[in-house]
């Protein structure tokens, strides 16, 4: 669930003002660690323009092969970057590595929650901390929203695992089984035993051996698509079917070991499940390898399932045609939010029909923070959104601002108004 340039982009050029900082740049500590070995970073704006206000990142997934440290990528787009950007609103800016790769929503949680303990120890209590996370940085929002309200006042999760955490592993892992039997043998080892170079070396792999393979039979990627229910787009099948092929065959391949591992056993199951497909359904059904969860894993998954339940305001968008966490994801926290009479009242979801993970504009990234903000009675009004927003994009934000009743000024100095102001 590796985190697109397409949403950082969004959220560092426009959603906290893709203007130059103010002439007083922010000010960073030195990385350190925390007692967990995640490796922390707090910078601030000049004590005069501080709001009291602290914004974490929850930074989406690093595949297991990836040393610990703060996704740099994440944090940065053509040298704009999250920190620079935020405490020139005013905000304190904090993120971390968390303690490991892989699978580590849980480790993850544990790391923000201490995050906020250390920002606390060295810069004073926070009046408000937002969390903004992205794929696996989604769930952990979402997750830490729910079940720590007295730390976190408001998120925004984008595009994460956060409707059924056992649907995604499964999603995972039978792309990979129907995979062996359209192509057997072309992933050396067999499903989830692929030999560790494969792994190390994942991207080169791929290139050289498997996307050829695909390109060279589209019927049979058709069918793979349609069994394993992989999002494509249709105006540009072939492009979007491989990009696919590689997410869910990445995380299968380097990553499923490490998450059984984390789980504590091997963590779906397969064996009531019926494959569908254009013309080799009959076939996928009858070869593909049949598996059984380990009821230690089925258990230990519970901790990552989302409740629905919340008493601070989360926002959440998804595309609808996402590669790496299918949207299904989406309806069933709805569902969840609902039956917990929390939707609309804390809990407001936006859907963007396009294909891509994390593929968001920059009004859309806008507007999911502006109304976290709005729904915490936290929010006056925006400022400048006229110099904020470059001219063919005004338009978008105008509508989106006046259908969710958020009030701007196009004109004036361009930030954030907090209430308190």
């Amino acid at each position: 669930m590796k985190l697109s340039l397409t949403l950082i982009a969004a959220f560092v050029l426009l959603a906290f003002g893709p203007i130059a900082p103010s002439a007083a740049q922010s000010t960073c500590g030195p990385d350190a660690l925390q007692d967990s070995g995640s490796i922390y970073r707090i910078c601030m704006p000049p004590a005069e323009d501080y709001n009291n206000r602290l914004v974490i990142w929850a930074h989406g997934f690093q595949d297991a092969t990836e040393p610990v440290s703060i996704p740099e990528d994440q944090l940065c787009f053509d040298d704009v970057c999250l920190d620079d950007l935020f405490n020139g609103l005013g905000y304190g800016f904090a993120t971390n590595s968390y303690s490991k790769t892989g699978l580590a929503i849980l480790q993850g949680s544990d790391d923000i929650l201490d995050l906020v303990d250390i920002f606390t120890e060295e810069q004073g209590a926070p009046e408000r901390v937002y969390l903004v996370g992205a794929s696996e940085g989604g769930i952990i929002t979402t997750l830490l929203t729910e079940g720590s309200p007295e730390v976190i006042d408001g998120g925004v999760a984008a595009c994460g695992p956060i409707g059924d955490f056992n649907l995604q592993l499964e999603y995972f892992g039978n792309a990979r089984l129907v995979f062996e039997v359209l192509w057997p043998g072309l992933l050396p080892g067999g499903p989830f035993n692929e030999p560790q170079d494969i792994a190390d070396n994942w991207p080169d792999y791929f290139f050289q051996a498997i996307e050829p393979a695909l390109r060279a039979n589209p019927g049979r990627l058709l069918e793979w698509v349609a069994s394993a229910e992989l999002p494509v787009d249709p105006n540009d099948f072939l492009t979007s079917a491989i990009n696919s092929a590689e997410a869910v065959l990445r995380y299968a391949v380097v990553n499923y070991d490490d998450a059984t591992q984390v789980l504590g056993g091997f963590p779906f199951g397969n064996t009531d499940k019926v494959f569908g497909g254009v013309r080799l359904a009959e076939l996928i059904n009858d070869r593909v390898q049949r598996v059984e969860a380990d009821p230690a894993a089925l258990a230990e998954i519970e901790n990552y399932q989302t409740t629905g339940s919340l008493d601070r305001p989360l926002i959440t968008i998804h595309t609808t045609a996402d590669e790496q966490v299918p949207y299904f994801h989406a309806p069933i926290y709805v569902l969840k939010t609902v039956l917990n009479l929390d939707y609309l009242t804390q809990h407001f979801h936006i859907p963007y029909d396009r294909y891509g993970h994390c593929n968001f504009t920059s009004t859309e990234a806008l507007v999911a923070f502006l109304l976290v903000l709005l729904y915490a009675g936290d929010l006056f009004e925006v400022q400048g959104v006229g110099e904020i927003l470059p001219a063919e994009q005004l338009a978008d934000f105008e509508a989106k601002a006046r259908e969710y009743g958020i009030r701007y000024r196009l004109e004036g100095h361009p930030r954030v108004v907090s209430s308190k102001e």
